[in-house]
């Protein structure tokens, strides 16, 4: 069984205080970016993910330029297949290992948006950027573990390789990557070490874990399972849900319509299934469980809402599922993961050592 871990998102496309309000936007800062990088090694949050996508900062230069400025903070970093030679990818994550002290994370990210793609250069159909993510890995791999080596893969080769940087974690960095269809599936049960899931209900994750848990069983493998949510957390039930309004108050009806149209074109099957909590006329998809967020936003739309106590026993109980990572938000992401290391944090911890004693005393 894995520790529970907690990790935070960096707004390297701005951060804000509400979707309906253009006012309260906050540009992604260097500055702003290190405060809230420090908020959150202070909170007691072990890693950043430093996200990629059309509108943000890129995650390595991001990345770079904050490790100096943080002692403990681990860096969840992405490697684009398509979009740079895995050999130079490669070398990068060995490069930041070494001067990080080991300090980083791989985040495999195989792109989910064909127009956002198409802007980068990229026009790779769905099941064919899976089986190019596998090569990529493969020759990844291969630098980081052997000495010399070719490789002629579907999409890859490489002639005469001697990695000369090698990484300081052994054997390399932990792998961690997600995607919903079945070929991400296939490729990531036999790859990563971490599955990442966006935030679904319980019973549809459940159901998700145990498929790629029998996966990589079939191929002799373990995985570890993380999950993406945002986070809105206060001292009372109702502070929360008001709170959780504001975040979208002022959104019209034009403005999701317009937001949905561009959501929907996508071929990810992750996507497409956060899509859908948002036809609910109830945004509320179990207690303490919001839909609201994904009317106006890409990627990940659901919120763990509620008390601080409500949220800590929410991820108590996703740990008892078998979660033990947790990729989370919230808005502003300076001011909620500060709230996370006051409030539900501390108590999430607590209750966990409780029932250890408990369990270790009969």
């Amino acid at each position: 069984m894995h520790e529970p871990e907690f990790a935070w998102f960096l707004p390297t496309s701005g951060d804000l205080e509400s979707f309906g309000d253009p006012a309260t936007n906050r540009p992604a800062t260097a500055e702003y970016l290190a405060q809230i990088a420090r908020a959150v090694e202070k909170s007691g949050f072990s890693s950043v993910l430093v996200p990629v996508g059309d509108a943000c900062q890129d995650a390595w230069v991001v990345a770079s330029l904050l490790a100096p400025q943080t002692k403990t903070l681990k860096f969840l970093v992405a490697a684009r297949p398509g979009f740079i030679a895995p050999v130079v990818a490669a070398k990068m994550v060995a490069t930041f290992d070494q001067h990080t002290n080991g300090r980083i994370f791989v985040n495999v990210v195989t792109g989910g948006f064909p127009a956002e793609l198409a802007a980068d250069g990229d026009f790779t159909p769905h099941d064919e950027r899976y089986a190019r993510t596998r090569d990529f890995i493969h020759v990844m791999k291969k630098y980081w573990t052997e000495r010399s080596f070719d490789h002629n893969g579907p999409y890859y080769r490489v002639e005469g390789c001697r990695p000369l940087v090698r990484t300081l974690t052994k054997p390399y960095p932990q792998l961690y990557a997600g995607g919903a269809s079945d070929i991400a599936e296939d490729i990531f049960a036999e790859e990563v070490d971490c599955y990442l899931l966006w935030g679904e209900t319980k019973p549809q994750m459940a159901e998700r874990m145990a498929r790629m848990t029998a996966k990589a069983a079939a191929l002799g493998r373990t995985v570890r399972f993380g999950v993406r949510l945002h986070v809105l957390s206060r001292e009372t039930e109702r502070e929360a849900h008001a709170a959780a309004q504001h975040v979208i108050e002022g959104v019209s009806d034009d403005q999701v319509a317009r937001a949905q149209a561009v959501l929907t074109q996508t071929d990810s099957a992750g996507e497409s299934r956060q899509r859908a909590f948002v036809t609910n006329d109830d945004l509320w998809l179990e207690p303490n469980l919001w839909a609201g967020i994904g009317q106006v936003r890409r990627g990940i739309g659901l919120t763990v809402v509620g008390s601080h106590e409500q949220v800590a026993r929410k991820f108590v109980d996703y740990t008892d599922m078998g979660l033990s990572y947790f990729i989370l938000s919230g808005y502003p992401h300076l001011e909620e993961a500060r709230i996370a290391g006051e409030s539900w944090l501390p108590l999430f911890h607590g209750l966990i050592a409780a029932r250890r004693l408990s369990l270790a005393a009969g």
